[in-house]
Parts: structure tokens; C-alpha cells; sequence
């Protein structure tokens, strides 16, 4: 006798996660998991069954985001949040009616903008002060590697132009070397670390409004990454997920990625080790390490190969970037931790910050011989073609952001023009890569850009952003690097699955599996490449339970 279903998926078209193509099939779940396909699937189903209509629709495994930080854009949406502005009169306004409906709050704090909409990148704290609030600000950019402040902020904080660089940063300044209102890396602590830290509750609300709306694009699993001591919305995380878990109002499965401390060393592993054995849910684990290796091109802290093209400012000393852990106490921590059995999550952006993060995987690899973990390296803009073998050699991820590689002002205005010409058509070499053999999972760094996968993915496939977008520009960025839409929803299912250890019972539909699954409104393999990014998500199962649905559900 056939088992009943709870849940079947009929008429129309399935994407396994593994497949190069979508097929027709039907799809039972019961008690969560995936338990028959094909033909089998309609002996199952009974008075009890929901049944839901796949015509002109496709299903595909839930969408899993590689490298996100789902507390720190929830809070941000929460509160001052630029994310929906895009130049610098929208930013001025926004904060100032977010000042004008929050008079109690002593410190104004957000984030969103981006650094195309300034000239050099650098907003200044002028604008900020005209404002008149009184009270000092502090914004992070959309990529959170550098803040806005005012006068009131730098006052503070004691910064003039007697301040010096930290070591991990940059304090831009005018020709006199007073700062003008912009702070990068490492220097954005200096007045974060004086600003009010997100309070328990504002992170515990942010993780579930960011699940609202992760689900929202079919998203059911992600590797958060970055849990711990930087910033000021990232100590409490655990605790925000214990909470959920604790109210059962985690619907998703998550890996955490600890963050590193650069200044510290190995005396550090101890607590991780206790995170780990603390954390082993199967809805929130702690597997990983997160180590921040350099920074980012837009501010010229990118660890590169080769000095930037624009020549340093006043009182500025770094041409090629900053590589914030010295490579050889790099290559012995990868090892430390390579041997105890935490997966590495590096963020590389420059040529140099890539190799080496696999130099020290190669050190690890030396040390200790393949452990079997699949390290990764998240971001890659900048990659020497060198480097491409060695992802599949030694064994390591290529984790892409590829809603980045398109001619965005940001590329256009800021990177193209500090890299210079040839050290241009090496960015975001995602065709290069999986030719060479290496794993790919995908992620959006959200609430760096967009959580929405399905604009990463056009971006994947057609290297720019579709015509309804602001930033849309009809010229395909190094075209030869696009990935087949197969392989881009791979990075974002089974690929994305493998790097949270989670292959076996995730990323794919197969018997057994968790219903952890999407319907979309329509099968983007029949459509033109160019609309790839309409796709819509009409529902989001996790475990078979309906935790987003665009329509009213029928009973």
C-alpha cells in the first residue's frame, strides 16, 4: 500500500539541483523529506495531501546563500537603512527623516550607501553636519568596509589630523590631512566602537525579519558569515539563533562562521572549540572560522600582486592593499585549525589576498594531509590566472558574489580605474574557475547587495544587470567568464549544500532528502537568458512546511 503523502508537487517541471537541465516530474513528501518521485507520487496521494499545481512553474531545491549576514541586514532594515537609495541626495534624505522620526536615539547609525555615488568613493562629513542634528553619525557603506561620520563622530572619538592610520585601516583626509568624514576598515572601529550596539531584542527581531525576507527568494539555508567580536551588531549573534531556536522560530539551516580576531592568535581556537560543541543543531551549527585576509578594491586595502594605479593620499603608505594577517601566522592558524576540523572561510578580494589564503591552505594541506574539509574563498573579484588550478588541487571552494560582476558605477567609477586595464579582464573569474575544475557555491554578502539569487544568477549568466535595473549598463563584463545557468543554480543548491556539509540530506531532490524546496513562476531554462532575473519565487517549504507564499494558500 502506498505511504500518504503530505505534500505533492505534480505537472510540471523539477530542477534536482545536480541535473544540467530541469525534467518533468512529480514530487512526495511525508514527515518532511523527500519520499517518492515519478510515477509513485500519485498512488500517494490522498484526502489528506496538499497538492500544488506546477504548470508553467518550476520547482528546485531550496536556495541556499553561501556568504550572507542575515542579523546585521535585519537590523539595518529594522533602522536606518540607505539600501533603497542610490545617489547622494537620496542617502542625505533618508537619514535625515530617519533623524526626524527617531529624536530619542543619541547616535544616528545605519548603513546602505554606496561609494559610486560620491566622488572618489569618499562621502564627506560636511553633508552630514548640514543636516543639523546635533548628534554624532556613523553610516556603513553597502559593503560595511568603510563609514560616513560627522564632525560630532570624529569629535568624539578624538580623530584629527594628528589621528593616525590604524594598522587595518585608512582616515581619509584633505590636502591639510583633516579628516573629511570618511573612514575605511579598520578605522571605521574607532567611532563604531563609541555607537550604541545593537541590543539584544534589535538582533533578535533583525535575524527574523532577515528570514522574512530571505524566504521570500526561496532562500532555506545559509552560512552566516560572520559571528562574532566586530562591528557592532555581531558579538550576540549565537544568542539571537539560540533564541530562535529555543522558540522554534528558526526556519532555516545555517552554518555559522566565527570570526577571526586578526589581532589576536591562537589562544583563540579554545572558545571557538566551545561554539562549535555548543552549537551542533540541526538548524544552526557552528562549523567555520571566518578569516578577513584583506579588504576591498573600492578603498584600496584589496591585497594586490601589484600596486593600485591612482598613487597614495596625504599621509596614506599602502599602494598594494593590506593584508591583514601576516601569511606566515596565516598558514600556521589555517593549519591549527585545518587539523581540529574547522572548515577556513576567507574573504580575499585582491590577487594577493587569494594566493595567500591558498598558500595557507597549502601549508595546511602540507601539515596535515587532506582532512577532508572543504575550505573556501569567498569574493575572488581580483584572481591571478596562476591561482585558478590551484582551487581544485588543493581542494578549496571558489565561494562567488556573482551580482558583482557587471559594469555597476562601482565598477566602472572605482575599480576599473584603480586596477588599470589589464588587471581588469581578471576579475570575477567564475568560467575560468569551474573550467579549471573548482567547486563553485554562490552568495550575496547581503546586505552588501541584494539577497535576491535569481539577479545573482542573471548577473552569473549574462555579466550585467538586467535593463530594469538602476545600475543597468548594456555592456557584458569580460563575457568569456559566464557561467551556464545549470552551473550558476548548482553554486546556489548542491554546491552551496557541500560547503555546509550539508550535501547528503540538502541542496538536491532526491528520496530521502529534506523538502527543504522553491516554486518559482516560471521554468527559467525556457525563457531568454536576459530575463533570467524576472523569475519571482511563489513559495518556500522548509521540511514541507510552507514558510513563505506569495499567494494565498488554498486549504
Amino acid at each position: 500500500m502506498a505511504v500518504e503523502l503530505d505534500l505533492a508537487f505534480v505537472d510540471g517541471m523539477v530542477f534536482d539541483g545536480v541535473s544540467d537541465a530541469p525534467r518533468r516530474l512529480d514530487v512526495g513528501v511525508v514527515g518532511g523529506r523527500i519520499a517518492v518521485l515519478g510515477d509513485d507520487v500519485a498512488a500517494g496521494i490522498a484526502a489528506g495531501t496538499r497538492v500544488v499545481d506546477l504548470t508553467g512553474r518550476l520547482l528546485l531545491p531550496g536556495l541556499i546563500d553561501s556568504h550572507v549576514h542575515p542579523v546585521e541586514a535585519g537590523v539595518e532594515r529594522l533602522h536606518c537603512d540607505l539600501s533603497s537609495g542610490w545617489t547622494r541626495e537620496d542617502y542625505l534624505r533618508i537619514i535625515a527623516e530617519y533623524a526626524a522620526a527617531n529624536p530619542e536615539r543619541g547616535w544616528i547609525v545605519g548603513g546602505g550607501w554606496q561609494q559610486a555615488a560620491f566622488a572618489g568613493g569618499a562621502p564627506l562629513a560636511a553633508d552630514l553636519d548640514a543636516l543639523g542634528t546635533g548628534r554624532p553619525m556613523v553610516i556603513s557603506n553597502r559593503d560595511h568596509h568603510s563609514a560616513w561620520v560627522n564632525s560630532e563622530a570624529l569629535r568624539r572619538a578624538g580623530i584629527d589630523r594628528h589621528t593616525p592610520d590604524p594598522v587595518d585601516g585608512r582616515i581619509e583626509r584633505d590636502a591639510a590631512g583633516e579628516p573629511t568624514g570618511t573612514l575605511h576598515e579598520g578605522a571605521r572601529m574607532l567611532v563604531l566602537r563609541l555607537a550604541p550596539a545593537a541590543t539584544s531584542d534589535e538582533q533578535y527581531d533583525g535575524l527574523l525579519e532577515a528570514q522574512r525576507y530571505l524566504h521570500s527568494f526561496g532562500i532555506t539555508g545559509w552560512q552566516d558569515a560572520l559571528i562574532g567580536d566586530y562591528g557592532n551588531h555581531s558579538a550576540g549573534i549565537v544568542d539571537a539563533y539560540q533564541r530562535a531556536m529555543d522558540e522554534d522560530r528558526l526556519k532555516a539551516r545555517v552554518n555559522g562562521a566565527i570570526w577571526w580576531e586578526r589581532e589576536r592568535g591562537p589562544e583563540q581556537i579554545a572558545r571557538i572549540l566551545g561554539l562549535r560543541e555548543r552549537f551542533q543543531d540541526e538548524r544552526f551549527r557552528v562549523t567555520t572560522v571566518k578569516v578577513m585576509q584583506d579588504g576591498i578594491v573600492e578603498n584600496r586595502t584589496a591585497a594586490m600582486i601589484e600596486p593600485y594605479v591612482h598613487q597614495c593620499g596625504p599621509g596614506e603608505t599602502h599602494d598594494d592593499g593590506l593584508s591583514f594577517v601576516d601569511p606566515a601566522l596565516l598558514a600556521d592558524y589555517v593549519s591549527r585549525l585545518d587539523a581540529l576540523g574547522l572548515q577556513v572561510h576567507f574573504h580575499a578580494i585582491g590577487d594577493r589576498g587569494v594566493r595567500e589564503s591558498l598558500d595557507a591552505v597549502a601549508a595546511a594541506r602540507a601539515a596535515n594531509g587532506d582532512s577532508g574539509l572543504l575550505h573556501h574563498i569567498a569574493h575572488l573579484q581580483v584572481v591571478h590566472p596562476d591561482d585558478h588550478a590551484r582551487f581544485a588541487s588543493l581542494g578549496v571552494a571558489a565561494n562567488i558574489q556573482p551580482l558583482w560582476a557587471c559594469y555597476d558605477p562601482q565598477m566602472v567609477e572605482l575599480n576599473v580605474p584603480l586596477l588599470g586595464a589589464e588587471r581588469t579582464t581578471t576579475q570575477y573569474p567564475f568560467g575560468s574557475l569551474l573550467g579549471a575544475g573548482a567547486h563553485l557555491c554562490a552568495g550575496s554578502d547581503w546586505p552588501v547587495t541584494s539577497p535576491d539569487p535569481w539577479l545573482g544568477i542573471h548577473v552569473a549568466v549574462n555579466r550585467r544587470l538586467p535593463a530594469w535595473h538602476p545600475d543597468h549598463n548594456a555592456e557584458a563584463f569580460l563575457p568569456s567568464e559566464s557561467l551556464p545557468l545549470a552551473d550558476a543554480l548548482r553554486a546556489y543548491t548542491s554546491g552551496a549544500a557541500r560547503i555546509n556539509g550539508r550535501d547528503d540530506s540538502t541542496g538536491s531532490i532526491a528520496v530521502g532528502y529534506w523538502a527543504d524546496l522553491a516554486v518559482v513562476d516560471r521554468d527559467p531554462f525556457a525563457h531568454p537568458a536576459d530575463t533570467i532575473a524576472d523569475t519571482r519565487t511563489i513559495e518556500t517549504f522548509v521540511a514541507g512546511e510552507s514558510v513563505y507564499a506569495a499567494l494565498p494558500v488554498a486549504s
